[in-house]
């Protein structure tokens, strides 16, 4: 009898584990196909483009739709079979350093999924032709609005901005803080921050953007990026890192708050950065003297005053005196215990201009004739 129990309960702990390891092993397969559709229904989101559906897109490429130019190649306008609209970038005619761009560029946005960065459509590599699709941005740039075709119309309100501004930093800390290896972008400016129907921010063109390995500070290299939003210690030294982003954005936070540009001429042979113009009115805590004019008067002052506090902290001279960009996006949200911290900083205490001169070489921007222009008005 204790045998026959025995044995039955064997049979039962036998059986159990077969139908417990049979259904462990049907539930692992559903995973495991359940994860090969969801990285496939990622994969899917951009595609490789024939050259002659995008010479079709584009009208071949045609002058009346071209949006932009820059030292890169140009962009253009296109629509595809479906309806959608697109825009088209087309590097120079081919070499090496356009490949490298190209690579660099497919590579990053591939990796990279943020609500406020700009989302790879596809590319095309067919003989010497380099071309990136992504979604056409029905508002265009933030350099448009701001000092471009569509500056007049004053479509950029004070809530617009604190979005933009708040957009854009949540995608470059992204970039910064969520992605392995992390990723620097190295041209942070107006007209890399493309807005959609909505004016939303979502930053664009990682043509120059550098992976940064976990354990190191920074990478040398060759400098790369536009004159008036460069680090001082990545245009003289090339030491590239987060922080020169936080540097380039900071400028930016100014230049969005104020409606200048990062470099104002002041007399035909000179050119005054705008952090030299703004930290004497931050010291001196004349706010409304800081604003765009075309806002006449219609925005909030608390909102302004952080703006440009934390812009003129993201460009400080000494990059450990910057925030990191989680820091940014809190303080720009209104963290107010960092925020009086900030406004209480020894920088904010005295007029003395900073020192924001740097030395810039015609191989340091993207755009070469502008570089030339930019360095002859200067000396």
């Amino acid at each position: 009898m204790l045998r026959k129990i025995l044995w039955n309960e064997v049979f039962t702990c036998q059986y159990f584990l077969e139908f417990s390891t049979y259904y462990i092993g049907l539930i692992w397969k559903w995973y495991i196909e359940f994860d090969r559709k969801k990285q496939r229904k990622k994969e899917s989101t951009w595609r490789i483009f024939a050259l002659k559906e995008l010479q079709l897109a584009t009208n071949n490429f045609n002058y009346d739709n071209k949006l932009g130019e820059g030292g890169f190649g140009s962009v253009y306008w296109g629509q595809l079979r479906d309806g959608s609209q697109i825009a088209v970038k087309r590097l120079k005619s081919w070499s090496n350093k356009a490949e490298m761009e190209f690579s660099v560029e497919v590579e990053t946005l591939a990796r990279v999924q943020h609500k406020n960065l700009l989302s790879l459509r596809g590319y095309s590599a067919e003989g010497q032709e380099r071309l990136i699709v992504y979604d056409y941005m029905t508002n265009l740039s933030l350099l448009s609005h701001l000092h471009g075709q569509h500056s007049a119309e004053c479509l950029l309100d004070w809530n617009r901005r604190m979005a933009i501004v708040v957009g854009a930093a949540e995608g470059i800390s992204y970039l910064h803080h969520c992605t392995t290896p992390h990723i620097i972008h190295r041209d942070i400016k107006a007209s890399n921050v493309l807005l959609d129907g909505d004016f939303k921010a979502k930053v664009a063109d990682f043509g120059f953007a550098k992976f940064i390995p976990d354990g190191l500070t920074h990478v040398t290299t060759r400098v790369k990026g536009t004159l008036g939003y460069l680090a001082p210690e990545y245009a003289m030294l090339g030491k590239a890192s987060e922080s020169c982003d936080v540097y380039s954005f900071g400028i930016l936070l100014l230049e969005i708050a104020s409606g200048k540009k990062p470099l104002e001429k002041v007399n035909s042979t000179m050119k005054r950065p705008i952090t030299d113009w703004a930290l004497p009115l931050a010291c001196e805590r004349k706010i409304s003297e800081l604003a765009d004019p075309r806002l006449d008067g219609k925005y909030v002052e608390e909102e302004l005053k952080r703006v440009v506090f934390v812009g003129l902290i993201c460009a400080h001279n000494r990059p450990e005196k910057r925030p990191t960009m989680l820091e940014v996006v809190e303080l720009l949200k209104g963290e107010k215990d960092k925020f009086a911290a900030l406004e209480n900083d020894e920088m904010f205490k005295s007029t003395v201009v900073m020192d924001s001169s740097a030395e810039y070489s015609l191989e340091s921007v993207s755009d070469e004739k502008e570089a030339k222009q930019e360095i002859e008005s200067v000396k």
